[in-house]
């Protein structure tokens, strides 16, 4: 099957009907069963109709409960939610590497994608330096989905949707939440805002910094040895 590209005009309208399916989806998926490719591709076309009305940095409110990275492991998120209440009973906070290393990146993502679109103010999901096209062809999303499809477009559908999430979240205006770290280059939340995020993530600079850099026992910034982003000490948290 040819690689496909969804246009962005083309959006799945709401209605009974839909959320008839979509709960029929997200049931589907709790199983760990993946859906049709037809519905992953209807599924990203709803979500990035969702996502790109959301800013760059999410107001939250709590209570709301945080959760790390997932990679894949699809039975600690099953795990996670028995812990912690389903959707749309608490509210989550979901702060990005979604996909790669575990086996199950297919349904962990997609579970979190239709839960998304499904209840829009009770989840947020927003982007890890995993969320990338080059990323993900070298640890493992990528082949997951040829493997379980047959083709790259449920990568490719995915990864459109990856360019569409956002890269921070404030709650109750005090706690600052972002899957990374900070950035040198960035003094500001106003200045993540005037990001333009619709994209693959960047080799370098405030938008990659987000995403890449980590907090570490040192004072002022420091070279990341990971060849993106930064280290940082506490010290720059309070400045």
């Amino acid at each position: 099957m040819g690689q496909q590209s969804i246009p962005t005009s083309k959006l799945v309208k709401k209605s009974g009907r839909a959320s008839t399916d979509l709960d029929g989806q997200i049931e589907q998926l709790k199983r760990c069963e993946p859906i049709s490719e037809e519905q992953v591709k209807r599924l990203c076309l709803k979500a990035r109709e969702i996502l790109i009305e959301e800013g760059n940095v999410q107001v939250i409110d709590s209570p709301v409960t945080i959760c790390g990275d997932i990679h894949g492991q699809f039975f600690d998120l099953i795990e996670l939610f028995k812990v912690g209440g389903f959707c749309p009973d608490t509210n989550y906070l979901f702060m990005g590497d979604f996909v790669d290393r575990g086996y199950y990146s297919v349904e962990t993502f997609l579970l979190l994608l239709a839960l998304k679109v499904r209840y829009p103010e009770r989840i947020t999901l927003i982007r890890g330096n995993h969320e990338s096209r080059q990323i993900t062809q070298v640890y493992g999303f990528y082949d997951e989905c040829q493997r379980k499809y047959g083709s790259s477009n449920v990568w490719r559908w995915c990864c459109e949707v990856f360019d569409y999430l956002a890269l921070g979240a404030v709650v109750d205006g005090r706690v600052f939440c972002v899957h990374g770290g900070l950035s040198p280059n960035l003094q500001t939340i106003d200045q993540i805002r005037s990001i333009d995020r619709k994209q693959e993530v960047p080799h370098d600079g405030p938008m990659c910094d987000l995403l890449w850099s980590d907090p570490d026992d040192i004072s002022g910034w420091g070279l990341s040895p990971r060849g993106a982003g930064f280290l940082f000490g506490a010290d720059i948290t309070k400045t």
